[in-house]
């Protein structure tokens, strides 16, 4: 079950919009409980999966890594995909990551 607040997330996987396959690629890089991801930077974290696996992963799991925490944070849970805009857009700005 998803939580709805950050406080009622336990494990990575009941955070909004991460499932097995996106907790594991936190845990390859150390992220191992919700709490961690506060005060994270999420492009940061895209940029320690893609070097740690030594492949470019799809610029949508950096979305999913910016929801996740914001979510953490004390946002409300929304679809990874809205955070997209904001993720080109940074991207285009920095296109090292």
């Amino acid at each position: 079950m998803k939580a709805r607040h950050a406080t009622d997330a336990h494990s990575l996987e009941q955070i909004p919009n991460i499932g097995p396959s996106i907790a594991g690629d936190l845990r390859g890089i150390g992220i191992v409980r919700p709490r961690d991801l506060v005060g994270q930077d999420p492009y940061a974290l895209y940029r320690r999966v893609n070097d740690s696996t030594g492949q470019r992963h799809d610029p949508c799991l950096c979305d999913c890594f910016i929801a996740a925490v914001r979510f953490m944070e004390g946002s409300g849970p929304v679809p990874w995909w809205h955070y997209t805009p904001e993720r080109k857009l940074h991207f285009l700005r920095h296109p090292a990551g």
